[in-house]
């Protein structure tokens, strides 16, 4: 489980193929730290550790993931935010992340307002998920709040901490984006489709 508290920007070092499968290799401040096996949220995908050589950990994501997350148009040297697993004595300082992306968004719209920035987003309402005013959105594994609600859109204020210290500082209309929304508004959602018995 993650907070959705961006711990520090990593950068792809490579990206091989093998099949279906996308092998990752990040390097981060971070990376001494790691362990095989551990949970590392890349851009809000939860991945797992499995080979670490000096500051460069390597993680695979599969077709799956691939097909669902923004994964596929990653490049070598693309910065990505990093967070690790939540230690089960800290604080929730964010909100409950899962690290399992629902979908992507597109960034419509960016404006400076009183020392904030607005950034707006479409995504597929075919995702079947909804935002709600003062709720909580996953965006590239930033935990954030929901303002202008709608069908199919959103927007988020975004300090200018969190613009300096997250990849928001580096996007631009028309980025897509990961999202995840919250995973309590997911199940009344599916227990709303289903019918409670």
């Amino acid at each position: 489980m993650f907070t959705g508290i961006i711990e520090t920007l990593g950068v792809i070092k490579k990206i091989t193929h093998d099949q279906t499968n996308l092998h990752l290799y990040i390097e981060s401040v971070f990376t001494s730290q790691l362990r095989i096996d551990q949970s590392v949220a890349h851009n809000g995908v939860c991945l797992t550790v499995v080979e670490i050589a000096g500051d460069v950990y390597k993680v695979t994501a599969i077709k799956e993931t691939v097909d669902v997350t923004t994964i596929g148009l990653w490049k070598e040297g693309d910065l990505v935010n990093l967070e690790r697993g939540m230690p089960m004595n800290a604080r929730l300082d964010g909100h409950i992340v899962q690290g399992h992306v629902d979908g992507t968004a597109v960034l419509t719209k960016i404006e400076e307002v009183g020392g904030s920035t607005y950034f707006s987003f479409e995504y597929n309402e075919q995702l079947k998920h909804v935002t709600i005013d003062k709720g909580s959105i996953t965006i590239d594994g930033t935990s954030l709040t929901v303002v202008n609600s709608g069908i199919n859109t959103f927007s988020v204020a975004i300090i200018p901490y969190t613009l300096e210290h997250t990849l928001f500082k580096t996007y631009k209309v028309g980025t897509k984006v990961n999202l995840e929304f919250d995973v309590i508004g997911k199940y009344v959602t599916k227990l709303m489709q289903v019918g409670l018995k």
